[in-house]
């Protein structure tokens, strides 16, 4: 959708350069995955560093020298610190921010440390398995994931990242949400395609959307009768020439997920009233290729 937003606003004809950008964008949203996969990592460390510190202390009191290492044996960070993909996927991109910027650590090991799920956490020094899963999913979605610096961090450093934060938060909330025990060790990283047809979907409704453009303009014309198109917004035309696109070119997708799927995407990218507009348009069009025979889908159920 950005890629052919971006194909309008920059009158660009050159898919070939948008197409590239469109899959280097794919894989910076796995490198922000991983990093912030990483991130629950570096702040185990960061606060294993502040009780060895605080232990060495002249004039430590009876509790710095003997700390509550719960939090620091949390077997779930423990297991992704372990993680030998992890590891690996990080090596591998050369991925560093941490070390670079880790006043992002210490700040978010602040707001844990100072936080009610932490004080509860800690007034025991023993804990089950579950109770550290549910501890680190806990700090994850209420203290790290809504952090207004750490947001403010990602919108700086890569421009595609903010739009993809929310999709790589729920997958890592999934992803630690599936971890069964302690011996878990080999825990698996998702892929970022499910496989080589999932990757090519992606290059697919872009080129198709992008090289029938004007022909899924003219479709949009007469059913906006209150409407110019210059009075539509340029990302709801984009939205509805891919749904268009689904309808006539993807022939296992069902109707009813397509528009599903798009009128999803208008409420988070576009205007308020949008999603509404833009139902109105594709139920319109989806009718008239039902009745002409235009819609081309196979299988029971897709219709």
């Amino acid at each position: 959708m950005q890629s052919l937003y971006s194909i309008e606003q920059t009158q660009s004809d050159n898919l070939g350069k948008e197409e590239k950008f469109l899959l280097y964008s794919i894989d910076q949203m796995y490198e922000l995955f991983i990093i912030n996969l990483q991130l629950l990592v570096e702040i185990r460390k960061h606060a294993a560093e502040f009780l060895a510190k605080s232990q060495k202390k002249y004039l430590a009191t009876s509790e710095e020298k003997n700390p509550n290492t719960k939090f620091i044996n949390n077997e779930v960070l423990l297991l992704l610190e372990k993680n030998i993909q992890l590891k690996t996927e990080i090596e591998k991109k050369k991925l560093n921010c941490w070390e670079l910027d880790d006043e992002y650590v210490a700040i978010l090991w602040k707001e844990i440390k100072e936080s009610e799920l932490y004080t509860d956490y800690m007034s025991t020094k023993l804990s089950s398995f579950r109770e550290d899963k549910d501890f680190v999913l806990d700090i994850f979605k209420e203290i790290i994931a809504p952090n207004d610096k750490l947001y403010e961090y990602i919108e700086d450093k890569k421009l595609t990242w903010v739009d993809d934060l929310p999709l790589v938060n729920t997958s890592i909330i999934k992803m630690l949400r599936k971890v069964k025990s302690s011996h878990d060790e080999q825990m698996g990283l998702p892929k970022l395609y499910k496989d080589i047809e999932d990757k090519k979907f992606a290059t697919d409704i872009f080129r198709k959307t992008a090289l029938n453009g004007v022909e899924f303009t003219k479709e949009i014309d007469g059913k906006t009768p209150n409407w110019d198109q210059d009075r539509i917004a340029e990302l709801d035309k984009a939205i509805i020439k891919m749904a268009i696109c689904e309808f006539v070119k993807f022939p296992s997708i069902p109707v009813k997920v397509t528009i599903n799927e798009y009128l999803e995407i208008a409420k988070e990218y576009s205007t308020p009233k949008s999603s509404i507009f833009i139902n109105g348009i594709l139920d319109k069009i989806s009718k008239e290729y039902r009745e002409n025979g235009k819609l081309n889908k196979v299988g029971r159920g897709l219709m």
